[in-house]
């Protein structure tokens, strides 16, 4: 397959040497994905991707996971249909820093396995999504070991950006591979010195229908057979009408943003930046279809509840605020609420434990241009709070019980200021290079204010980091055609409370236990990147070569509580786990990718992107957790006046059970017993420009209805889905 792979890629551009056409590829080479970065991003030596507004309105997924899992550069996986967790670089979750508008998602409870909370940011809202590959500590500080996806929303826009005062639209989508029912609207008002944009949206998503054909690369896998309903305060397995549909995994999501932008005389623009998102349950789809030998299905509820996301920047932002300076002041306030609900088949008891964590930041970025070069640098603060609270209440009688809370119960905060700095300069046309480095203090305490639960040997953890990083690079233009890229880049994570405190069974009969001596994560990646490309640019070729080295990585082992391997927890006898420093990993890859201008109009794509990852460990080696297959993307796409389409295939390799590391996080419970087969989907999509501002879209994902599901996830991928729906503006 991964011959094949290649020859796919390789075949036009062979044929393109015999070739001399003038068509040329329109190169997005200015986009605004951070403060901290020059806006030609080609000047940076480590790689970097934008997806656009254009690219995202064109394609119309579901949701921002379903945006990066399609791109064909980033790998995404799947706990249950509401959710969507990056992988960069065989990096995941805590260990990838999520930005929205330049403030962290990543909080003080982020953990290592997978996370959901990118759902909570619309995807009609995007402006564009800056992805860093690699250690990008040095521009963003805490958790970019393997990489940053930096989400930037629309703007409110002044008068004359806007003909009119008023412009805006709205969408609208169905999809029937889980009966979606989407409508998005937003709306802008603009004056020569005021301006606001609102944005409303809701989505409906039905229960999750997957392939019913066959994957030829493997047998049927994960069809939803029974599923328990409660009839009579009495739980009952039912048998399912259509063992296709993925019962139990339909949710909601609501999502508002409000932004106003003021511009003084003087040369000062305020901007407010309100979000809101929230959500309905959301089924913990892989934990409902965890097997009993004695009741058939495990759990009869297990559930998140309502997942909200409150946020809110006050930005002040000044050209040439001082000494020929550009400066942009920020504050932010930042709640993220979520909730954990699950209740065994037969025991009424139905367990709740609730998070808030609360976020107060600070940051002021500067960027000085020089004639031959831009020095960017700037200070970061941020404050979080958490509160975790746990009861059970007995379905039937409604009488409430106490439990042990999933984090520690009394107080719990992390504070983190960082200094940052970022240097480029322009050697001459052919070469510039790239320098810049960070340093901070983080502090972290947790405190047990009750163990009547689960008794722990201490009552407080309590940890200070110092914690810094650097980045090196050179990007050399060796002809017109050829342009070189070497980098050098350093990253850090502190541990959180999730890391240090938590009481978690991670997968049924593993049982994670605190671990209060846990020091920072530490990475060093060497970059080495080429791009080939035609003078008339409708052909170019980029390969990034990657190494990354990573020290006291944080890893879930075997470990012991009160000197005993396994414990009864919540029932059930469980082996014992704990996070700990084991030692250095590695982990090396190469990213391709192809464009190809075959017509006027009609543009080739390809990526491929190869990880390996392993922990080394008293001389020997063993799979590192979140290393995804080798994946990819090969299509075409056409872009005409008023017609727009695009047919494409996306693509992941097999990954072979003795590829699986031990530690629980790759999920090979939910997976077929030898790992998860390799598949391909075939996918077109299209919009027609029906009236002015008024434009349909519809296509078909998966056209064939291949079953499969993606490596570590817990629920089915979609079958054939077939989606249509309208997009006017006004």
């Amino acid at each position: 397959m991964k011959k094949y792979i290649f020859y796919i890629i390789l075949f036009p551009i062979l044929g393109w040497a015999q070739t001399s056409k003038d068509t040329i590829i329109t190169e997005l080479n200015e986009v605004v994905v951070a403060t901290k970065v020059p806006k030609n991003y080609e000047k940076l030596p480590n790689q970097v991707e934008v997806i656009t507004a254009k690219q995202i309105d064109f394609q119309n997924f579901q949701s921002t996971a379903e945006v990066l899992s399609n791109s064909g550069s980033l790998f995404v996986q799947k706990s249950q249909q509401g959710a969507g967790s990056p992988v960069i670089r065989g990096f995941e979750a805590s260990r990838i820093l999520l930005l929205v508008d330049g403030v962290r998602m990543n909080n003080l409870i982020f953990r290592a396995g997978h996370l959901q909370n990118i759902i909570t940011v619309d995807e009609s809202i995007l402006d564009n999504v800056g992805i860093f590959y690699g250690p990008s500590s040095t521009l963003f500080g805490s958790d970019a070991l393997g990489g940053t996806v930096a989400m930037s929303t629309k703007r409110a826009k002044f008068l004359p950006e806007v003909k009119n005062k008023f412009t805006g639209g709205v969408a609208t989508r169905y999809s029937s591979s889980n009966e979606e029912k989407s409508v998005s609207f937003n709306l802008n008002y603009a004056t020569s010195n005021f301006a606001s944009f609102t944005s409303l949206a809701y989505n409906d998503f039905g229960d999750l229908k997957m392939g019913k054909r066959k994957n030829h690369n493997g047998d049927f896998f994960g069809e939803r057979p029974f599923y328990v309903a409660t009839i009579g305060g009495v739980d009952q397995l039912m048998v399912n009408d259509d063992k296709y549909v993925q019962k139990n995994s339909g949710y909601k999501q609501y999502n508002f943003m409000q932004k106003l932008a003021y511009k003084t005389k003087s040369g000062f623009e305020h901007g407010l930046n309100l979000q809101f998102s929230t959500s309905s349950n959301v089924p913990r789809y892989d934990r409902l279809t965890d097997p009993s030998t004695t009741t058939g299905l495990r759990n009869a509820q297990w559930y998140y509840g309502p997942q909200q996301r409150i946020l809110a920047i006050y930005s002040l932002t000044k050209s040439n605020a001082f000494l020929g300076s550009d400066m942009k002041v920020n504050f932010a306030y930042q709640k993220a609420k979520e909730s954990r609900h699950n209740r065994r088949f037969g025991n009424y008891n139905l367990q709740n434990r609730e998070e808030n964590v609360t976020m107060y930041s600070a940051a002021i970025d500067v960027t000085k241009k020089f004639r031959k070069s831009e020095l960017f640098y700037g200070f970061e603060s941020y404050f979080e709070t958490l509160k975790s609270s746990a009861y059970a209440k007995n379905v039937n009688t409604g009488v409430h019980t106490d439990l042990d809370t999933r984090y520690p119960n009394g107080d719990n905060n992390m504070l983190r200021n960082d200094f940052y700095v970022s240097y480029n300069h322009t050697i001459s046309k052919k070469t510039f290079w790239n320098a810049g480095g960070r340093i901070g203090y983080t502090s972290l305490k947790s405190t047990i204010a009750d163990d009547t639960f689960f008794p722990l040997p201490f009552t407080t953890i309590s940890q200070g980091n110092l914690t810094y990083s650097g980045a090196l690079g050179i990007v050399h233009n060796a002809s017109n055609n050829i342009m070189l890229k070497a980098n050098l880049s350093s990253g850090f994570r502190t541990p959180n409370v999730d890391d240090l405190a938590k009481v978690f069974e991670s997968v049924p009969g593993t049982l994670i236990v605190p671990n209060e001596d846990l020091k920072p994560e530490k990475t060093i990646t060497a970059d080495l990147g080429f791009v080939i490309q035609s003078t008339s640019k409708k052909f170019k070729l980029e390969n990034t070569y990657f190494y990354t080295r990573l020290y006291d990585a944080i890893v879930t082992t075997s470990s012991t509580y009160n000197g005993l391997n396994t414990i009864i927890y919540d029932g059930s006898q469980s082996a014992v786990f704990a996070n700990q420093n084991k030692g250095k990993a590695f982990i090396t890859g190469l990213s391709t990718n192809v464009t190809l201008a075959v017509l006027a109009h009609l543009r080739f794509n390809a990526a491929f992107n190869y990880t390996l990852g392993r922990v080394v460990e008293n001389g020997n080696q063993s799979p590192l957790d979140h290393i995804s297959p080798y994946f990819g993307k090969i299509g075409f796409l056409y872009t005409h006046k008023l017609v727009q389409f695009e047919a494409y295939m996306l693509y992941n390799g097999k990954k072979a059970l003795s590829d699986y590391s031990s530690s629980g996080e790759d999920n090979l419970a939910y997976a077929p017993e030898t790992g998860m087969p390799a598949w391909e989907t075939y996918n077109f999509k299209t919009g027609f420009t029906v009236i002015e501002g008024g434009t349909i879209f519809a296509g078909i994902e998966n056209i064939l209805d291949t079953q499969y599901r993606t490596f570590s996830s817990g629920i089915n991928a979609p079958g054939r889905n077939i989606y249509a729906g309208l997009h006017y503006t006004f």
